[in-house]
């Protein structure tokens, strides 16, 4: 509700006000409520009965932060007559209940009010939207600080006593800072991709994805990093259809699954592929051998800034989140249970889908 609310004399207007998600109440030329709909009955706790055809300021009395009555403030139907619209504030009912309130009048040509429309809307969900953003900011400044002090402390090092070190100090220093380098894109690429969720901005370039090949390179990519081969297995269930996905997308979102068993799990990683037994597709599976997620915290698991209890802090807390978002944007499903042999095993299903330009 980025705005005001309805005006009687809007395309708006011809909808039920009931069917409305924000609350509304509308008072005529007299200050009298003329509506006042199911969701302004929910969040102001006003039974519909006892607000119509009252004065609008005595149905619903409002305070701003300072305690002041905002209608005394805002004399909707004394006050300047250029006025069309309030912006969205935070305001207080009398029992203290938070609300994020808009208005906007309906005029005759005299400039007289005709109409007063108020839109309101629960404030919790915006303030749990806020606290969000402030843990995102303080995860990102204490996730950023160590490895910037690490490459400013490196690169101010060198450059002062670049002659007093041999070239394999020189080396373990300028790897140190290449992969710090890298942690800082990676957690770039994490907020740029929590940001496009969020905003439901994803851009998707489909193309024919071998999922099975997908699978392979990312195990391969762990083995070349250092992880022993035998801690993977590789299992294929069946022959899948045709498969059009974002390569880019089904790379981070296996590269996700596979390290967050290879970190938070145990044993053997065992990814099974097989084809979708309800709808043409591919059901994936990531399973490891670890002490599995608790069933009270599967319902977080997926959300952001999101840790198993006594895991190490290691990591933004995003990762699943973002896996999550990606297996969404292609129309699948994610979901997390216990593995067969302990440990937790995701599971994610993909439809076949079908090339942008069909």
């Amino acid at each position: 509700m980025g705005g005001s609310g309805p005006h009687p004399s809007d395309p708006a207007a011809g909808l039920c006000p009931d069917t409305l998600p924000d609350g509304l109440l509308v008072a005529d030329a007299e200050r009298r409520v003329v509506v006042f709909n199911r969701a302004a009955e929910r969040l102001t706790g006003i039974a519909r009965a006892d607000a119509l055809g009252r004065d609008f300021a005595e149905v619903l009395p409002l305070f701003d932060a300072e305690g002041r009555d905002w209608w005394r403030c805002l004399d909707p139907y004394g006050g300047l007559a250029t006025r069309t619209r309030h912006p969205e504030r935070p305001l207080h009912l009398a029992d203290g209940l938070e609300l994020l309130v808009t208005a906007s009048y309906t005029r005759a040509e005299d400039g007289s009010v005709t109409a007063f429309t108020v839109a309101l809307r629960d404030a919790v969900q915006r303030a749990r939207q806020e606290r969000n953003r402030a843990d995102l900011v303080s995860t990102v400044a204490h996730e950023l600080r160590s490895p910037l002090t690490s490459v400013k402390g490196f690169t101010a090092t060198l450059l002062a006593k670049w002659h007093r070190f041999n070239d394999d100090q020189k080396r373990v220093m300028l790897e140190t800072v290449n992969a710090d380098a890298d942690r800082v894109t990676r957690l770039i690429t994490e907020l740029l991709d929590v940001s496009r969720i969020e905003a439901g901005r994803l851009e998707m370039r489909r193309q024919v994805v071998d999922v099975i090949e997908e699978v392979h390179k990312v195990v391969k990519g762990r083995v070349v990093a250092g992880e022993p081969a035998s801690r993977f297995k590789v299992e294929v269930l069946g022959e899948l259809p045709e498969m059009w996905l974002d390569p880019d997308k089904i790379d981070q979102i296996l590269g996700n699954l596979v390290e967050n068993a290879l970190r938070h799990g145990a044993g053997t990683v065992t990814i099974v592929v097989e084809p979708d037994s309800r709808k043409q597709g591919a059901v994936v599976s990531v399973r490891d051998e670890g002490e599995g997620i608790p069933p009270e915290a599967v319902p977080r698991v997926f959300r952001q800034f999101w840790r198993g209890h006594g895991q190490p802090r290691g990591g933004t807390g995003l990762g699943l989140y973002i896996v999550k978002g990606l297996v969404e944007a292609h129309g699948g499903g994610i979901t997390v249970r216990r593995a067969p042999g302990g440990g937790a095993e995701f599971r994610f299903s993909l439809p076949a889908g079908a090339p942008d330009f069909a």
